[in-house]
């Protein structure tokens, strides 16, 4: 026999009792029809290979079909509800492409803020990012509190600038 007729021939045998199988276990038509054909092709890879009961063997094929689907099934909804939570509390899921246009970013500014002039850069670095007074500040440097709001301004505008013109 050519294989093209042993594969239609396994189809037309094998293909209606496996779908109302599926059928009743799965209720959903389209996947009964996805599982009867991955079914299927897993056959045609044992064509020729004999068996004491085929129709057992087949059947049992298609339960541990069904198990792994349940399984795949289970850890997806698993991943669904702990994504869900991690939503829920706030938390970005890890995405690479998050994480190096986030590093991209921190570089050009980075770069940005080494560009400012030593003393605005200081008095930025320590209000924004140390959390320090402003007043605290303006008695560290003996200057006004005024003062230090022009540093932090004027490196803020520097550094939107230049947040703005990286690609």
């Amino acid at each position: 026999m050519q294989p093209a007729k042993d594969q239609l021939d396994l189809g037309r045998r094998w293909r209606p009792a496996l779908l109302s199988y599926f059928l009743r276990r799965v209720r959903d038509h389209a996947e009964a029809e996805d599982l009867t054909q991955e079914l299927i092709a897993k056959l045609l890879k044992h064509e020729g290979d004999q068996f004491a009961s085929p129709e057992a063997y087949i059947f049992q094929m298609a339960s541990n079909l069904l198990a792994d689907r349940s399984r795949r099934m289970k850890v997806r909804a698993q991943y669904r509800e702990l994504l869900g939570r991690s939503e829920d509390a706030g938390i970005d899921p890890i995405d690479p492409f998050r994480v190096a246009a986030g590093r991209a970013e921190l570089s050009v500014l980075a770069t940005a803020l080494a560009s400012l002039p030593e003393r605005t850069q200081t008095i930025f670095i320590l209000y924004r990012l140390e959390n320090l007074g402003q007043d605290k500040i303006a008695e560290t440097f003996g200057i006004s509190v005024s003062a230090v709001k022009k540093h932090v301004a004027r490196a803020m505008a520097g550094l939107m600038k230049e947040m703005r013109s990286a690609p």
